[in-house]
């Protein structure tokens, strides 16, 4: 039997060493699938329940396997659901390939049933490269093109191919005018800047007395020239969210997520700082670093397209961040007066106690920072975590220690709702051996999550370590929006928009076959964590919590929260009372307007 384009696909898939493809079926695939058949499943078709929840496994895939990740997906309505997923992998800067059917050449243009202009719709969130395949021979270049491209640019390609194009014999580019012969392969390189760049940048960092440095995801294969660069400096250490993972948290001077998601100590290290040293992070909120003029800044970032963004940076240096490191380490001077490093060290240990505070206040019925926190001396040393959009993200980036081996993500710029259960399903592809645990809100769970426990059920006995905790934040309330309406208007709850019904999240687990569990008590959290992470089995822990625990900024004054706590339903003024003084009682340490100003010479309420 000749070989069909569709054979040749996934032949080259294979030969750059795709092991899956997360995907969903339809007949503008067909070819595809049937040469699926014919390769006995290799690369394995990973088969979700929504062509957007293969796209969000592809992004958790490429996250915790440094790999790229590949989808699949019909013509028409299967490549539009990709495109959330897809646009989550391009702003977070992730390698993804899609892989899209699309009609008869014969049809194009005449208005046939799912006939879609996918090069117009992919022209976006495939910019760096997005081609359709119309003859044989053009095959081995455009894929080979993408596969490069997403893994050189930590970007979304796109390869289109109608389905008439799918089912033609293949026959390979020749040595002749207008062909475009290709080879596999992607050669690992790691640029580094020019050394009078990086003497400029060493001459910045050696003249501040007050260092602050920022990192993110890029620094992830930098973590010890991190530490030594932050220990030459007598820097304190913040992370964005992307980076969470990036350096351990129970070092005394890292400061935690930086953000409203963010951490007390972080906030005040950028805004105490004379000296701001970024590497591998596009953290976009730029209230949050120093203000303007006040600190000498100096930017690591492999993408110089990346460069000179959000701050007013006086060197940039383009280059993978351990090369550049290694090279800017010799020029630095060791600072002698530790007072500063001090000063960060004592505020992260004071924050980590009031973290530990804030899990403690009382709540009805259960305290969401309470869940999180047990969880932390819980945790695998080789666990992956995945967070979801929401105020699940703000107890992810706030309450866990992530250290060592462990890994976390989340959909970061984009901050899209959904992706929590299928990144971490992707994670399991990716790492089999790993236990994976998804914080998800049961906003996020209704919209995604459920579906996907069956994708969960069908794939779980494959993993060599069948562990896949969903934890479910089960306050009722789409949580996240409700506090920013309270924080930013004063508006008390809408409930039309905002009230979610209560789901048995557990129950339907134990129907699909895997372990559940409901919690409506604090006594029972912890006992809840560890009879997941014991199971034979995924598990979802249905954690019914309370709603009217705020997410708190780290620049939070004590009046914010108050009015806060009084809207958070009108007339229910007893409820808003509880609210309030439970926090105002226990939250001492946490809310700057609530401090001794002697205790903070210089500084002033709620800054």
């Amino acid at each position: 039997m000749s070989k069909k384009v569709s054979d040749k696909i996934l032949e080259r898939l294979r030969e750059w060493g795709v092991e899956h493809v997360f995907a969903y079926p339809g007949d503008g695939i067909n070819g595809l699938l049937a040469a699926w058949g014919r390769a006995d499943d290799n690369p394995r078709f990973i088969q979700a329940r929504h062509e957007e929840m293969s796209a969000f496994q592809a992004v958790g895939y490429a996250k915790f396997s440094g790999r790229v990740g590949v989808c699949a997906a019909t013509s028409g309505p299967g490549a539009i659901h990709l495109l959330n997923g897809l646009y989550d992998a391009k702003l977070d800067h992730v390698p993804v390939v899609a892989i899209v059917g699309q009609t008869n050449r014969s049809a194009m243009g005449g208005s046939y049933q799912q006939e879609v202009d996918l090069l117009s719709l992919y022209k976006d969130v495939a910019s760096d490269f997005c081609e359709m395949v119309t003859v044989p021979e053009q095959l081995p270049n455009v894929l080979d093109r993408a596969m490069r491209t997403a893994m050189a640019r930590r970007s979304v390609t796109a390869v289109i191919v109608p389905a008439d194009v799918q089912e033609l014999d293949y026959s390979a580019p020749g040595h002749a005018f207008k062909m475009v012969p290709s080879s596999l392969g992607a050669p690992h390189y790691a640029p580094v800047p020019a050394d009078e760049d990086l003497a400029r940048a060493a001459d910045v960092l050696n003249a501040g007395e007050k260092v602050a440095i920022l990192i993110g995801q890029g620094a992830r294969g930098a973590r010890q020239e991190v530490m030594e660069v932050a220990d030459r400096l007598g820097a304190g250490v913040a992370k964005a969210l992307l980076g969470k993972d990036a350096l351990d948290d129970d070092l005394p001077y890292v400061t935690g997520s930086i953000g409203l998601l963010g951490t007390r100590p972080s906030y005040e290290l950028m805004t105490g700082c004379d000296t701001l040293l970024v590497i591998g992070s596009s953290f976009p909120y730029s209230q949050f670093l120093p203000e303007f003029g006040k600190a000498r800044a100096v930017q690591i970032d492999i993408d110089p397209h990346m460069v000179g963004l959000r701050y007013p940076f006086e060197v940039n240096l383009v280059g993978d961040a351990r090369e550049t490191l290694k090279r800017l380490l010799p020029l630095l001077d060791r600072v002698e007066d530790r007072g500063w490093r001090q000063k960060i060290e004592k505020d992260t240990a004071r924050w980590w106690e009031v973290m530990e505070r804030r899990a403690a206040v009382d709540a009805d019925p259960v305290n969401p920072e309470y869940v999180v926190h047990a969880l932390n001396d819980l945790l695998p040393e080789n666990v992956i975590l995945s967070a979801d959009s929401g105020s699940a993200a703000n107890w992810y980036a706030r309450h866990l220690k992530l250290r060592g081996a462990m890994r976390g993500s989340l959909s970061g710029t984009l901050a899209t709702m959904g992706p929590g259960v299928p990144y971490a399903i992707g994670a399991k592809f990716a790492h089999g051996d790993r236990p994976a645990i998804a914080l998800v809100g049961d906003g996020a769970m209704q919209m995604n999550g459920m579906a996907e426990l069956i994708t969960v059920a069908k794939y779980y006995r494959e993993w060599e370590d069948p562990r896949l905790v969903v934890a479910v934040l089960n306050n009722r309330d789409l949580n996240q929006v409700t506090w920013e309406m309270r924080a930013m208007g004063g508006a008390p709850q809408f409930e039309p928009s905002q009230s979610l019904p209560d789901f048995p999240y557990a129950e339907a687990a134990r129907l699909a076959g895997l372990e559940g569990l409901r919690v409506e008590k604090a006594e029972d959290v912890h006992g809840a964590w560890q009879t997941a992470l014991a199971a034979d089995r995924p598990c979802v822990l249905d954690f019914v919590t309370d709603p009217a625990v705020p997410p708190v900024p780290p620049h939070a004054t004590l009046e914010q929260i108050e009015a806060a706590a009084s809207s958070v339903l009108k007339g229910d003024s007893d409820r808003a009372g509880m609210v309030r003084q439970g926090f105002k009682a226990k939250m001492q340490e946490f809310l700057p307007g609530h401090r001794h100003r002697e205790d903070r010479p210089g500084t002033e309420d709620g800054a």
